[in-house]
């Protein structure tokens, strides 16, 4: 007999095979298409199947953007996903992007048990109901544990867990999983998490921080059969002492898909073989028409409001080399600094170009250009901080860079692999630095100076950066919670909006504060 598990990962609502750039697009990811890929695989899998929503959907796309801000509900977003037979879904860490009202509206909406066995409330219980669930398909017994990274408070406001705990997956797993092997056939683990580590030599592939714990649940936790993992938002389809293990991608991009072969041994079913595969989605990839049809409405209220005119640029704001960009100082960064440093009233401000993808704002701009260039919902806060945590913030940022062999200024290949981490490099308005990329880790920074003044290590300055950073996110642990003095609540895809209202035109310019020297 075959048992087959699919997984779908870190939607990020994309219902539409769209990143929402430009109308009429047909690319190769969405969850419809995955919807009809599922539905081909279904249809010619023998034996029952299992379906299970990995995590991170309710955040992500101009779609979701525009249901929170327009709709006020995950309602119309959720319906998208109960049109799909999905046995179980998890928690992701960007489902609290949003809020807990905002999350909490999305599990109330799921039709199937929402699992996060390791988020705990006041009352020490699995805070979104249960922590795992036992179903049966044609006699066999399946247990689903779900799991979350536990490093959430390290990047999400306070508010938005307010009265949570978040324990180790690991640990959660430990505690779990042999009470589970005694009440079914089959224990899978969704874990909204990755690898820490490689997976076929255990070599660390990060700092070992308890953000992903993947490694260590295929390595130390005996009787998990099957473990899907996401966050990563990686290509995996493997085994690893037997066990295993598929992570597919983002934005439905990938199915994943675990067939077991199993048998009746003394009553019991066991597994004898076992196959992960990533069943991937393309652009010629068909939607699965009715429910596309049944939600083209909803598509078409964001591509209407995504060409809403907010204001105007003089000169250029658009960005051609999204790299030089982060080695040359460019309008449109200048511009993200100048919105936060005049909602937060201060005069020092850091912001990332998060993903390679940014275009900049053309002349006429629209709320399209500001939801796909500002891709995450961040509110700001305003730090005091010392020179020497700014320094060392500065630094940490500069390992983003090395000299390749041809002696040229390249991009270390630390932020690509195991995955794209481009957010984790930051740039500073308010100051004038310079980085040397030549010099050790450590010691790149050579000129460091505020309003003319070399900065002392001891001085006190005021920084606004976005929240996910002022609390220590991408392992910047000389910034955290206690040196928060205030704080801009209202989103930063809004403040830019705005600021184009109150402004009108704005003007293109760079000051080019900061260089990047070998």
């Amino acid at each position: 007999m075959k048992l087959t598990i699919f997984e779908t990962s870190d939607i990020h609502g994309y219902l539409f095979p769209t990143d929402y750039q430009k109308r009429g697009q047909e690319l190769g990811f969405g969850l419809f298409k995955l919807a009809n890929v599922l539905k081909q695989q279904m249809e010619s899998t023998e034996g029952p199947s299992v379906l299970i929503e990995n995590g991170d959907f309710i955040q992500g796309s101009p779609l979701s953007f525009f249901v929170l801000k327009e709709k006020g509900d995950a309602n119309s977003l959720m319906e998208s996903i109960n049109d799909l037979p999905y046995d179980a879904g998890v928690i992701g860490n960007h489902e609290f992007n949003y809020g807990l009202d905002y999350l909490y509206s999305a599990v109330k909406a799921a039709k199937h048990p929402v699992l996060a066995a390791n988020i705990l409330n006041e009352d020490k219980k699995a805070a979104f109901g249960e922590p795992y669930i036992l179903i049966e398909k044609e006699g066999v017994k399946i247990a689903i544990l779900g799991l979350t990274t536990q490093y959430i408070p390290h990047w999400e406001h306070p508010e938005n867990y307010a009265g949570l705990t978040f324990h180790s997956a690991l640990e959660t797993a430990k505690e779990y999983v042999p009470e589970l092997r005694k009440l079914a056939d089959i224990v899978i683990v969704s874990y909204h998490g990755g690898f820490e580590k490689n997976i076929d030599s255990g070599t660390e592939t990060e700092i070992q921080t308890g953000e992903n714990e993947g490694y260590r649940l295929l390595t130390e936790v005996e009787g998990i059969d099957v473990l899907l993992t996401g966050h990563q938002h990686r290509v995996i389809a493997q085994k690893k002492n037997g066990i295993p293990t598929v992570m597919p991608g983002h934005k439905g991009s990938f199915l994943g898909k675990v067939t077991l072969d199993l048998a009746q041994e003394n009553g019991k079913w066991i597994i004898k073989d076992s196959l992960p595969e990533l069943i991937k989605v393309t652009e010629e990839t068909p939607v699965e028409c009715t429910l596309a049809r049944k939600h083209e409405e909803l598509n078409q209220e964001v591509e209407d409001w995504l060409d809403q005119p907010i204001g105007k640029v003089q000169g250029d704001m658009t960005i051609k080399d999204v790299e030089k960009a982060r080695r040359e100082e460019h309008p449109y960064v200048e511009f993200i600094q100048k919105v936060q440093m005049y909602y937060a009233d201060c005069d020092i401000s850091g912001t990332a170009l998060f993903n390679n993808e940014s275009s900049g704002f053309n002349p006429q701009v629209t709320m399209r250009d500001v939801v796909t260039n500002y891709i995450f919902p961040n509110t700001l806060a305003v730090l005091e901080v010392t020179g020497d945590d700014l320094k060392r913030a500065i630094e940490q940022s500069a390992e983003y860079f090395v000299l390749n062999d041809q002696g040229e200024i390249d991009v270390n290949p630390d932020f690509v692999e195991p995955k794209p981490q481009m957010y984790n490099y930051d740039m500073y308005e308010g100051i004038e630095y310079t980085v040397n990329v030549s010099k050790p880790f450590g010691e790149r920074v050579t000129e460091f100076k505020y309003k003319g003044r070399a900065i002392q290590p001891e001085d006190k300055l005021r920084v606004v950066i976005n929240q996910y950073r002022a609390v220590g996110g991408g392992d910047y642990t000389m910034f955290d919670a206690s040196k928060i003095i205030s704080e801009v609540t209202i989103p930063m895809n809004e403040l830019i909006g705005n600021y184009f209202k109150e402004m009108g035109t704005v003007e293109a310019t760079a000051n080019h504060n900061f260089k990047i020297i070998k």
